[in-house]
């Protein structure tokens, strides 16, 4: 009778810890999001560019408009990239994976001379 209630409470156990790894199917994959973080990278740079060589024009919401045109060209929606970075942020071992990819993706870009960030102009 002890080892009946002993391997319920192990089953149980398990089953609980099983449903916790569940995948979220809105997130997007590190494949893709690694393109879409890195050219929001490059459109914050570019921003930060221009604004310090352009100090009198008021570039406030040209940046907003810069990401939106990073999410339109990867097919995403803005709620859709801020919860998958939400996601990311509190999944330190996807997370690192995530900057890891950047990194190799920016350096790629590096070699092949795509450095110097150049988004459409965003009017």
């Amino acid at each position: 009778m002890r080892r009946r209630v002993i391997l319920i409470v192990i089953i149980a156990i398990a089953m609980v810890a099983c449903k916790g790894k569940q995948k979220n199917t809105n997130i997007i994959p590190v494949s893709s999001m690694k393109f879409i973080l890195w050219d929001i990278l490059k459109a914050d740079e570019w921003y930060t560019q221009t604004a310090i060589r352009d100090t009198l024009h008021k570039r406030l919401d040209e940046n907003f408009q810069i990401y939106e045109q990073v999410y339109k060209i990867h097919h995403i929606s803005k709620a859709q990239f801020y919860t998958s970075y939400k996601f990311y942020e509190t999944h330190p071992d996807q997370f690192k994976i995530l900057i890891d990819s950047v990194i190799a993706v920016g350096d790629r870009d590096k070699v092949i001379g795509k450095s110097n960030p150049t988004p459409v102009n965003p009017k």
